[in-house]
């Protein structure tokens, strides 16, 4: 099972996170949510937002290339960078990842789930 370490974020999870244990081929939003990290989501996982955005700081060329509905939408993410992904779309494999959750998205209101 890959490690995925979660990057010090302010509010989600400010002394940051290793995850020795993430299932390979699970979402990162869905693995964030199953260890308390509530991260935004406001389109429940189906591509049609940008709230769940991360970086990918290490581990990027593991994971499967993004589709264009998702390239469009990060086009629309707030600190879009060259290894952004939206991390309902972005899958684990084999590889340790290390994410970071931007400070902000583009919502005006932040959901609760």
């Amino acid at each position: 099972m890959p490690k995925l370490t979660i990057l010090p974020h302010a509010d989600l999870c400010p002394e940051g996170l290793v995850i020795d244990d993430a299932p390979s081929g699970e979402s990162i939003c869905r693995i964030l949510l199953d260890h308390d990290i509530e991260i935004e989501h406001a389109c429940e996982l189906s591509c049609a937002c940008t709230t769940c955005h991360v970086i990918v700081r290490q581990g990027f060329d593991a994971l499967q290339e993004a589709t264009d509905a998702e390239e469009d939408l990060l086009d629309r993410a707030w600190g879009l960078a060259p290894t952004s992904r939206l991390s309902c779309q972005a899958k684990t494999t084999d590889t340790d990842l290390t994410i970071e959750i931007p400070r902000y998205t583009i919502n005006h209101a932040r959901e609760h789930h």
